[in-house]
């Protein structure tokens, strides 16, 4: 026995007779929802810093337009997604926060409106939309039914109004999307290996290519510029005193909690496992890829159930930890049991989700392969990660139950009735 483990034998028994070891108090109520609005500022903080770091990334490319440049900048959007997306977890049970998520992450988006696309594969119109190809990039005006669009300025005011154009959620002017698809162009590959693959030539003034380079650099740093003034709106509205702070406190506690929890569970099941997954197996489409341009899909879900665990467990680390009460530790209290089924459904959810990121990252399938028809080993990784979301909501909604608390958990067709996705 090594003396560290002699004196642990000889110490064990004084332990024991001293009692059980002291366990942190419970928080309580309005404990977990101030550490979930502190965890909120701090996380879209950190969303706003990779945004701006962007910003920077793309002023580079526009002064300079490279491989090099346009790589670096491409890079920046990947590193601003992926903070952002832990913070959807604050969706859905806030009001505030719903209402403004269109701008900055609606999907997906017919990019047409924006710019040049391959009419081969894209088309040259939709019944659904009238903007469909408007390309607003080469176009001073554009002529939609009765009404004609002046485009000839893009600047924020602009490509804001491009939102839900005509009353069509897929006409998307803002955003990370909008950005993404700025950087990388269309993905032409369906299946097949390769993301979009746009020239640094597109912002060159003096070698253009793809026309209306000016107009082009000018979109790119108009939503460049925008998603920074957005996320700042939000860091604020989170801040001391803030609109979404102000929103949540006007709740009782009981649905101040409820509200932390309608977030997990609305993401976990309807929006991630149903919207952005199971959807794209059953309709074997790359257009319901969420990151379609860049091929970063397996990141965004990754990231999504990271946020998930971060607002769960009251904890976050972008470098340095941040730790709050939690909902977690709340429920611990009164149900220890329905605890440990949410940390051990998140841990394999989590797994699950890794097991995508590793594929695509590592193993030569992306995820838009996964969805192929005929693609049994893709849509099983897929699938699976969808049954484990799942089983999270199933045991997210059990520490409802245990807190004796009411929520409503977003659905989706492709979970609920997929019979009728089929039939679409």
């Amino acid at each position: 026995m090594t003396r560290s483990g002699f004196f642990g034998a000889m110490l064990a028994p004084i332990l024991v007779l001293a009692g059980a070891p002291c366990q942190a108090a419970a928080p309580k109520p309005a404990d977990v929802t101030a550490g979930y609005m502190s965890l909120a500022e701090h996380t879209y903080s950190v969303a706003l810093q990779k945004a701006k770091d962007l910003g920077a990334a793309i002023d580079k490319l526009l002064a300079a337009p490279s491989p090099e440049t346009l790589a670096a900048a491409r890079a920046a959007w990947k590193e601003s997604r992926h903070p952002y997306q832990r913070t959807e977890g604050l969706r859905f049970g806030n009001k505030i926060v719903d209402d403004w998520e269109g701008r900055v992450n609606s999907w997906p988006l017919d990019e047409g409106l924006i710019d040049y696309v391959d009419t081969k594969s894209y088309g040259d119109s939709s019944d659904e939309n009238p903007a469909y190809t408007a390309n607003i990039i080469a176009n001073k005006t554009v002529k939609l039914g009765d009404t004609t669009l002046d485009a000839t300025t893009i600047d924020k005011e602009l490509i804001s109004k491009l939102n839900s154009l005509l009353d069509v959620e897929a006409n998307v002017g803002t955003g990370y999307h909008a950005i993404e698809f700025l950087l990388w162009g269309q993905d032409l590959n369906g299946t097949g290996p390769g993301t979009g693959n746009r020239p640094a030539t597109d912002y060159d003034l003096k070698a253009c290519t793809g026309g209306n380079c000016d107009r082009r650099r000018a979109y790119l740093k108009a939503a460049s510029d925008l998603l920074i003034d957005d996320l700042e709106e939000m860091v604020g509205n989170w801040g001391e005193g803030g609109a979404a702070r102000k929103e949540l406190l006007a709740k009782s506690e009981d649905d101040q909690l409820a509200t932390i929890l309608t977030g997990l569970g609305s993401l976990s099941y309807g929006e991630l496992a149903g919207e952005r997954m199971k959807l794209g197996v059953l309709l074997h489409d790359t257009e319901e890829e969420h990151d379609c341009f860049s091929d970063d899909t397996q990141n965004s879900h990754y990231n999504d159930q990271l946020g998930m665990i971060s607002i769960w467990k009251g904890e976050a680390d972008f470098g340095k930890p941040f730790k709050v009460a939690s909902i977690a530790d709340l429920a611990r209290a009164k149900d220890p049991a329905a605890v440990k089924r949410v940390d051990d459904a998140m841990a394999v959810s989590l797994a699950k989700l890794k097991a995508i990121k590793d594929k695509a990252e590592k193993g030569g399938m992306a995820y838009d392969q996964m969805l192929a028809a005929g693609n049994e080993e893709g849509n099983k990784l897929v699938l699976d990660a969808v049954d484990s979301l799942v089983a999270q909501t199933r045991a997210i909604e059990a520490v409802v139950a245990a807190l004796g608390l009411k929520i409503t958990v977003e659905g989706s067709d492709s979970l609920d009735k997929p019979e009728a996705v089929g039939a679409k």
